[in-house]
């Protein structure tokens, strides 16, 4: 038996995805810049998938700027709003535990005469409001917080965040990294106050290679690739129809049943939480499960390093991840895990479990029963 549960990694296409890029391929080829009617059938699959995105967000279907994903989109929202609105002042807020493609885009701009400011969590991963309040000022352009961390799934209060903000200084931006947040937790940006949102559709079984970017209509946004002037000279280059209409696919039939599919996979994760604890010296990072995303589990397992305990799993068909998989290459220490106070010896003992609306109730009992016999046997090899 296998129990992929990396999800948070990357998700399974649905078969409806795959459907959809195949027609693409074999019917929907034309240039959507092209003026004849193979270049007209493909923008108008490109159309319909803008509908779509747009009425899960109930905004307008303007402010939806097509990408190659969650890193693309969160550098277009920072680069584009800090170049756009450099005049107006250099600050910029954003948390310790953010995904490598803002703070590596923060430390870009930082390079480029911005001033950063990172703000604290507490030790469930939620973000200092205290702390946000004193810290938005004047020259502040813009604030970007993530919807969902990825390594250990607290949802920051994006609605609160947005209020304070804005309060204190109207002018400023908020931009949400919602790459774990989409299709998991409900998002709607002009209701909570969120001018830039960017999603990444392999996190929601799309296709790889795709995503966008909610960009309100009222904000400038300067563009960061530069060419043949199409998304109406916001984001060059010929669009990728085939991911675009994948893309499409998979937000359809993931919001169709949304409150479904999120209450089945929060029962999951309770479920998996439960029959992990039954082992001793376990520790379960991030927030209580109201405040803590449906799909994402964090467990640090005293005695035993992440990577034997992963490899373990995996000898059994199981697949999780000991962190970000965007930074798995890296020889480094979680910045999220350090900075939510985890304990020294538990930074490399550290597991992430990641659901999605295909995990069965077979594989969490599976997984769960591997993780425990396994467990029992590595800590017989702790090192001394």
């Amino acid at each position: 038996m296998e129990a992929y549960l990396d999800n948070s990694a990357t998700t399974k296409c649905f078969e409806e995805v795959i459907s959809a890029v195949e027609s693409e391929m074999r019917e929907f080829y034309g240039n959507p810049s092209s003026m004849h009617n193979k270049g007209f059938e493909a923008e108008k699959k490109i159309r319909e998938t803008t509908k779509i995105i747009a009425s899960t967000l109930k905004c307008d279907e303007s402010e939806i700027i097509y990408t190659s994903g969650g890193t693309e989109s969160d550098n277009m929202a920072l680069i584009g709003v800090a170049r756009a609105y450099r005049r107006s002042g250099k600050h910029i807020i954003t948390t310790k535990i953010e995904h490598e493609a803002v703070l590596e885009t923060a430390e870009f701009l930082r390079e480029e005469g911005f001033e950063i400011t990172y703000l604290s969590t507490d030790s469930r991963g939620i973000v200092d409001l205290k702390e946000l309040e004193e810290a938005v000022r004047e020259d502040t352009i813009l604030v970007s917080v993530m919807a969902v961390n990825n390594e250990i799934g607290c949802v920051e209060p994006l609605e609160e965040i947005s209020k304070i903000v804005k309060k204190k200084n109207p002018s400023t931006l908020f931009h949400v990294d919602a790459v774990q947040g989409y299709g998991k937790i409900k998002i709607l940006p002009k209701q909570m106050g969120i001018d830039l949102l960017s999603v990444s559709s392999h996190k929601i079984h799309g296709p790889k290679g795709v995503g966008f970017l909610y960009a309100s209509y009222k904000i400038k946004i300067k563009p960061v690739i530069f060419g043949g002037g199409q998304q109406k000279g916001r984001r060059s280059g010929t669009e990728n129809v085939c991911g675009i209409m994948g893309m499409g696919a998979a937000i359809e039939k993931v919001f169709a049943d949304f409150d479904e599919n999120t209450q089945r996979m929060r029962t999951l994760r309770k479920r998996l939480a439960e029959k992990i604890s039954v082992t001793e010296k376990i520790v379960i990072n991030g927030a209580e499960e109201e405040n803590s995303a449906p799909h994402i589990l964090s467990v640090s397992v005293r005695g035993v390093r992440a990577e034997v305990l992963l490899h373990s799993l995996e000898e059994k068909g199981i697949y999780v991840s000991s962190g970000s998989a965007c930074a798995s290459n890296r020889n480094t220490v979680s910045a999220t895990l350090k900075a939510i106070g985890v304990e020294k010896e538990l930074l490399d003992s550290t597991i992430r479990f990641s659901l999605s609306v295909l995990t069965t109730e077979e594989e969490i009992d599976y997984a769960a029963r591997a993780f425990n016999e396994n467990i029992e046997i590595l800590r017989k090899y702790v090192r001394r």
